[in-house]
């Protein structure tokens, strides 16, 4: 989109800002899917943000009339996002998942889990009894997000949150100090389950890379622009999946539970695994994403 001759002096209210915005957006042809779907979405999102007014509230505000240096900083951050084709996340330093917001950086991918919707009911179907669950295990947990929804939803457990990334990692402990949840969870570096000795679990997460490698050397810029590991996932997605399950059971209680995401990978892990009786667990965005097992179920199902 050419821009015209003083833009910050056409364009006064939040409205006209929001407009620009989206066909900005939609001419530069721009990739979502970091916690927006939409031009529309992405465009509330980096208005309200840089405004400083909540995100979940844009009717208030559309015909309010903005500052002069408003306008200046919505002009740079709309450029910017077009320009740069970096996620809004990595701009605005913020990601939310559900009412909780989290600190990122390029160090991390952008979170968004189907396990975080699951989590605010405390995995219905999976755990009976919330307030049994003493030991939870965050595999792959990134910037720590799943941890920390973790956290608050089962208020009697411990924690560990365990990557192989240690910028990762730091991202992680900044924002489980956001939170105040240092003496909860228990940051560790591991590959998959290589650090954590003997440790046994009630609950495991995991968020682990699921994209093949077809489908990486495919991402749009958006996509290009996170860390590579937190993404990689081998020939069919699924390397880290396998690991997962092949070890699982040793680190979880008698009545623990493994949960885990794998994208577009269900189809593949039915076949390889014909006797594993997977419980799909669906959210109203997502269907067959992610699994549920408990520790006799991956003990009982060994591979074809």
């Amino acid at each position: 989109m050419v821009e015209p001759d003083g833009l910050e002096q056409q364009l006064l209210t939040l409205r006209d800002w929001l407009r620009y915005a989206v066909s900005s957006f939609n001419e530069a042809e721009l990739v979502y899917g970091h916690g927006t779907a939409s031009a529309l979405d992405e465009a509330a999102f980096l208005i309200l943000h840089t405004l400083r007014l909540p995100i979940d509230q844009l009717d208030p505000w559309l015909d309010a009339r903005l500052l002069p240096n408003e306008r200046l900083a919505l002009k740079d951050i709309i450029h910017r996002r077009i320009s740069t084709r970096k996620p809004a996340a990595y701009l605005t330093k913020q990601a939310w998942i559900g009412s909780c917001s989290f600190y990122v950086d390029e160090r991390v991918i952008v979170p968004r889990s189907y396990i975080g919707e699951l989590m605010g009911d405390c995995l219905p179907g999976v755990v009976s009894d919330p307030m049994k669950v003493r030991h939870i295990l965050d595999l792959c947990t990134g910037s720590g997000c799943l941890a920390i929804l973790a956290a608050l939803s089962f208020p009697e457990a411990k924690l560990d949150a365990s990557d192989i990334s240690d910028e990762a990692l730091a991202v992680a402990e900044r924002n489980i100090g956001d939170y105040a949840l240092g003496d909860r969870i228990t940051l560790i570096r591991s590959d998959v389950f290589e650090g954590l000795a003997k440790r046994h679990y009630d609950l495991i997460l995991a968020n682990p890379p699921y994209v093949s490698d077809g489908a990486l050397a495919e991402f749009p810029q958006e996509y290009a622009a996170e860390p590579v590991i937190a993404h990689a996932g081998g020939h069919d997605g699924l390397d880290l999946v396998r690991r997962i399950l092949a070890q699982a059971a040793e680190h979880l209680t008698s009545e623990g539970v493994l949960v885990v995401e794998v994208g577009t990978g269900r189809e593949i892990l039915e076949r390889d695994y014909p006797r594993v009786p997977f419980l799909w667990l669906d959210t109203a965005k997502s269907q067959g994403e992610v699994f549920a097992l408990n520790r006799t179920s991956i003990r009982h199902g060994d591979r074809r």
